[in-house]
């Protein structure tokens, strides 16, 4: 983990910085239904549920917002080598493990 984050949350997400972000195994979420943004607010805890799983073949995980009470889905829209990097724990550890 780079500096404990795990997971980005985000309208959408530019194509390098969605690979640089698996690269350092860090989950790039973007909102399913745009107006879900407009929900939630600094300082909220959210939680992300079933992530491993999502990680493997899933499109979409659902993300509680604690301090609301709410849920809403979002996308994980990754390649199966992305996917691959981010099971393995990021891109140094997959090519570690002989990944290519």
């Amino acid at each position: 983990m780079y500096l404990g984050v795990r997971a980005v949350l985000a309208r959408t997400i530019e194509r390098i910085h969605q690979a640089n972000l698996v690269n350092f195994a860090i989950c790039p979420l973007t909102f399913a239904d745009p107006a879900d943004y407009a929900r939630v607010d600094a300082g909220d805890e959210l939680v992300v549920t079933g992530i491993g799983a999502a990680i493997e073949s899933a499109e979409t995980v659902v993300v509680r917002d604690v301090t609301k009470g709410i849920e809403f889905p979002c996308r994980l829209q990754l390649a199966p080598r992305q996917r691959k990097i981010l099971a393995a724990g990021g891109l140094l550890n997959y090519t570690r493990e002989g990944g290519r």
